[in-house]
C-alpha cells in the first residue's frame, strides 16, 4: 500500500462512495419486502451485491493484495472462500456425498494468485455455487422444515448465508480500503 491511497469514485456526493445512493444497485424506493423468506434473500442479495462491488474495477494483483501479513485474505480470497462455504452448505443437506473441495485445503485464500484467468474462474465458481444452493434451497420453502442428517432448519440455512456474507463484505470493506482509500456503503 502506499503512503498516499488513490480516491477515486463515480459518486458525487461522497467522493470515496462507490455510487451515489440514488443509483445504488441496493437501494429501492419501495417497501421491504414481506414475509420472512423474502427477507432473507433481499438480505443475502444486497450482500452478494456489495461484495461484487467492492472488487469491481480491480485487476488481478489488486484482488490479490493481502491487507495485514501474515494473513493470506484478500478480495480474490473471499470469492473463492464464498463459492467454497456455498458447496460446502449444499452438503449438510443435499442427500448423496458431500461434494468435493473446490480448492483444497485453505487453497480458498492461499492459492489466490494474481491470474487473470483464475480471476475469471472465481468468479465463475461463485456464480455457479450460489445458483445451486439457491435452487436446491428453493426446493425447501417452508423455513421451519428440517433437513440432512443433522436436522438443519432451512431457517438456519438461509440465516447463516446472510451473516457469512456480511462477515465477508466487512473484510472486503477492510481490504479494498487497503487498495485504493474506497470505504463503505
Amino acid at each position: 500500500m502506499s503512503e498516499q491511497q488513490r480516491r477515486w469514485s463515480s459518486a458525487t456526493t461522497h467522493p470515496d462512495m462507490w455510487v451515489d445512493p440514488e443509483v445504488d444497485p441496493r437501494n429501492t424506493d419501495g417497501v421491504s419486502p414481506d414475509g420472512e423468506l423474502a427477507t432473507l434473500l433481499d438480505y443475502l442479495t444486497d450482500h452478494r451485491t456489495t461484495l461484487l462491488m467492492k472488487c469491481d474495477g480491480l485487476d488481478a494483483t489488486d484482488l490479490t493484495r493481502c491487507s495485514v501479513p501474515p494473513s493470506t485474505m484478500s478480495l480474490l480470497g473471499l470469492l473463492r472462500h464464498l463459492a467454497e462455504v456455498e458447496r460446502d452448505w449444499r452438503g449438510w443437506f443435499v442427500p448423496g456425498e458431500p461434494p468435493e473441495s473446490l480448492y483444497g485445503v485453505d487453497g480458498d485464500f492461499d492459492g489466490a494468485v494474481a491470474d487473470p484467468a483464475l480471476v475469471d474462474g472465481a468468479y465463475a465458481d461463485l456464480a455457479r455455487e450460489q445458483a445451486s444452493t439457491d435452487a436446491a434451497l428453493a426446493a425447501h420453502p417452508d423455513l421451519g422444515e428440517r433437513l440432512g442428517p443433522q436436522g438443519i432448519a432451512v431457517r438456519e440455512l438461509w440465516v447463516h448465508r446472510v451473516e457469512e456474507y456480511a462477515r465477508q463484505c466487512g473484510h472486503a470493506d477492510l481490504l479494498r480500503e487497503c487498495i485504493d482509500g474506497r470505504v463503505g456503503q
